[in-house]
């Protein structure tokens, strides 16, 4: 039986203590984020195992409920790493052993650590692309419909923060929605890249044992395979940092329109209104009313965008083959999903609850928003474009610029043709290229 404190990789020497507190790190606490997955990947290893031989079935009939009991616990929240055990991998070895004594000890036959974190990584990002995927595709129907019930509701256009030409609710809300489709269309790209199957290629190099790496992608639902062991192993940090760049783009877009939402409810802009209970207060001014939640996100969403970068200097300068440089990943790696979810959820919530003015453009100051509208009339009567625009900067010039004609915007994708439907069908395809059922089919044969 194994000592409580007994590491994977023990040979019968004792580590100082500082230097094991230091290489440990944080990943007792990070690695609890990964224990189903690291349950699941076993289960699906063993299982291989044991069609080429290499496992007993009456051990495999053993351990498979154990494991079984370890999955439970770990998604009721009641699974722990024990002081003195190092990680999520060795905590579950030792539970097995504690159980079921040297049977225990065979789940790590033709595996590494290396190819056990990539997989549970890998696993654990698959799982949580798919939620996030899902509170994209919710905000995105938000934003469409809103687009909707606001398509007539005209707002000044702005390039350097100046009065432009005429925008809409429509417009805007329909902006962020088709921005959403490109952000999806990065998230499926890092889904793609992240359903390969690294298991197998062990600590960089393959395995003399006759490993069965294609059933191991079919039990886990795998669209393919890390083929190249060595490539397998480089996959770590630039799966990692695939993924953290697709956050980044989906976070630039929620950061943008938490952007616009500050301008948008302040005074000197006026054009929607937050209740009360969005906001927050001054502990001077009693008048204030802020938009905490704009501003938080906004800055969360700027932290999101910066993880891949921060990935990237961890690996950047590292050959072939692991290093332990990789365990720093975790640490801003697998908290980006949460944050990222969160804004994701708070943003929704503020647009479902921001109330829009319908009058914006009746104030005054908006008239010369029009002057482009003015030249377009002009020149539908004859008058040549730059003719019409001179009269127009004239009058403009002089202060006797009025335009009391109407707005006809036809083209794809302008005020009076916002093209949702197209863009429904654009997220819609897209949506489609997730293999999300296939995953749960597969663990969930599995796991049953």
């Amino acid at each position: 039986m194994a000592d409580k404190g007994s590491k994977l990789w023990d040979k019968g020497f004792e580590v100082d203590a500082k230097i094991d507190r230091f290489t440990v790190g944080h990943d007792r606490e990070m690695d609890l984020y990964l224990a189903e997955y690291d349950i699941i990947g076993t289960m699906a290893h063993i299982t291989m195992l044991n069609s080429r031989g290499l496992l007993p079935k009456e051990d495999l009939d053993e351990l498979l409920p154990e494991l079984k009991a370890l999955l439970r616990e770990a998604r009721e929240g009641k699974f722990v790493i024990e002081d003195g055990i190092e990680d999520v991998h060795s905590q579950v070895e030792l539970m097995l052993t504690r159980k079921l004594g040297d049977k225990g000890k065979k789940v790590h036959t033709g595996r590494s650590r290396n190819d056990q974190i990539m997989v549970d990584l890998k696993l654990f990002a698959r799982d949580r692309i798919e939620k996030t995927v899902a509170r994209m595709k919710k905000l995105f129907d938000l934003l469409q419909s809103r687009s909707e019930m606001y398509r007539d509701c005209l707002i000044p256009g702005y390039t350097h923060l100046q009065v432009a030409m005429p925008s809409s609710f429509g417009l805007w809300f329909g902006a962020y929605a088709e921005s959403l489709c490109d952000d999806m269309h990065m998230m499926r790209a890092a889904w793609n890249v992240t359903n390969q199957n690294p298991l197998g290629a062990a600590a960089g190099y393959g395995s003399s044992a006759p490993l069965d790496r294609t059933m191991t992608t079919r039990l886990l639902g795998f669209d393919d395979l890390n083929y190249n062991s060595v490539y397998a192993q480089m996959g770590r940090g630039k799966t990692e940092r695939i993924i953290a760049f697709a956050y980044a783009s989906l976070a630039e877009t929620i950061g943008r329109l938490a952007m616009d939402g500050c301008l948008y409810v302040s005074q000197n802009f006026g054009f929607i209104h937050l209740p009360d209970s969005l906001t927050t207060g001054s502990s001077i001014m009693p008048h204030k009313k802020n938009p905490d939640v704009f501003e938080l996100i906004r800055a969360h969403c700027n932290k999101i965008q910066g993880v891949g970068n921060t990935i990237r200097l961890i690996t950047g300068n590292l050959p072939s083959g692991y290093f332990r440089d990789m365990q720093l990943i975790k640490e801003v790696f697998i908290p980006l999903f949460d944050e990222m979810d969160d804004c994701l959820d708070i943003v929704a919530y503020a647009v479902e609850n921001m109330e829009v003015r319908r009058d914006v453009m009746e104030d005054p100051k908006y008239r010369l928003a029009f002057t482009v509208e003015e030249v377009n009339r002009r020149v539908a009567e004859g008058v040549p474009f730059r003719d019409a625009y001179r009269q127009v900067g004239m009058e403009v010039q002089e202060g006797r610029f009025e335009f009391h004609g109407s707005l006809n915007h036809t083209h794809e994708g302008s005020i009076g043709n916002l093209c949702n439907d197209r863009i429904r069908e654009k997220m819609d395809t897209i949506l489609g290229g997730f293999t999300f059922d296939k995953v749960h089919e597969a663990t969930g044969k599995l796991t049953k």
